[in-house]
């Protein structure tokens, strides 16, 4: 049998229940992992609470990211063998597949191998953050060296991902968080400059560093009336690129003054339902583990599946500094 954690209604963390369920057997184009790790993401927060781009059917599992050995595989698998070690991206949709489990079902298509040095923790913490910060700012936003890039919620996993992947290319990254006091971390993760949003303008000091010019991108994970602002400080032509929808609030194109920018939307799957852009994304990440570039920031691990109403909450706390991953 597979423990598994499942939920029923929809709401805070105490509605996820650990279920035992058959063992998975997988279907063509499908294999089974082994779990080692799982990486928490505040996509599966808002899918629990039913606030995110996808109404969950209930029952429903969890679960995008994880690491762990591949134990079977279906008909049509050729790329995986029993015995490797991968990693599973987010490829799926989560009312067909989920990872919160000591054995996870998933499409082949959403797995990628995990190289030898990189250990199961940081196997499941690397490849959401990374592969969201890459595609949406070099595969599709084309950031360049030189560019100033504006990160909200930068002390996010996603965040601080982003900041890697902008120093790697040669960009200026300027992170913001609403407090002064995660300003050391993010300095220490490579942001150029750090905004507290809470505490000063953001508008007056982004283009104070920028000498009144504004940034070339905006990487934006909140969204709602904010966007108002991020408009202001986006340099002529620029692009104000929105991946997440913190605020949960409407958004929309600040129309009272018109700025001369592109504003657009940005998922993961835009890349992960592609195999070309996944490959290019592999190999972009890949290459950033192997150079010791890009190295995910942990900021605690929960052991044991039955922890996670536990992970949870401290997900949803935003006192964390980078990412949260449970060992089953």
């Amino acid at each position: 049998m597979t423990r598994t954690v499942r939920f029923s209604e929809l709401g805070d963390p105490e509605v996820l229940r650990i279920e035992e369920v058959p063992d998975p057997r997988p279907g063509p184009g499908e294999l089974v992992v082994d779990v080692a790790a799982i990486g928490l993401n505040r996509a599966e927060s808002m899918f629990r609470r039913g606030r995110y781009i996808e109404q969950a059917k209930l029952p429903a599992g969890l679960g995008y990211e994880c690491s762990g050995t591949v134990s079977s595989i279906g008909p049509e698998v050729s790329r995986f063998a029993v015995g490797d070690r991968v990693s599973v991206v987010p490829g799926f949709s989560m009312n067909d597949y989920s990872v919160y489990a000591d054995r996870a079902l998933v499409p082949a298509r959403a797995v990628v191998p995990l190289p030898e040095s990189t250990n199961w923790v940081d196997g499941a913490a690397v490849w959401m953050p990374f592969l969201v910060g890459y595609g949406g700012l070099v595969e599709t936003g084309g950031l360049r060296a030189g560019d100033h890039v504006l990160i909200t919620a930068a002390t996010s996993s996603v965040g601080l991902a982003a900041i890697a992947v902008a120093t790697r290319v040669g960009a200026i990254p300027i992170a913001t968080s609403r407090s002064s006091s995660k300003a050391q971390p993010l300095l220490d993760a490579g942001a150029a400059h750090v905004v507290a949003t809470g505490e000063e303008d953001l508008v007056a000091r982004v283009l104070e560093i920028t000498g009144g010019r504004g940034v070339e991108h905006v990487f934006d994970a909140i969204a709602g009336p904010g966007v108002a602002d991020l408009a202001k400080v986006t340099a002529k032509g620029g692009i104000l690129t929105i991946h997440g929808l913190l605020s949960g609030e409407p958004t929309i194109f600040p129309t009272e003054t018109l700025p001369d920018l592109w504003m657009r939307s940005y998922t993961l799957f835009a890349m992960t339902h592609d195999e070309e852009r996944l490959r290019r994304a592999g190999a972009f990440v890949g290459a950033g583990l192997r150079s010791g570039d890009f190295r995910p920031q942990v900021d605690r691990v929960f052991p044991g599946l039955d922890t996670i109403v536990d992970a949870h909450t401290y997900l949803e706390s935003n006192d964390q500094v980078g990412k949260i991953v449970v060992t089953p």
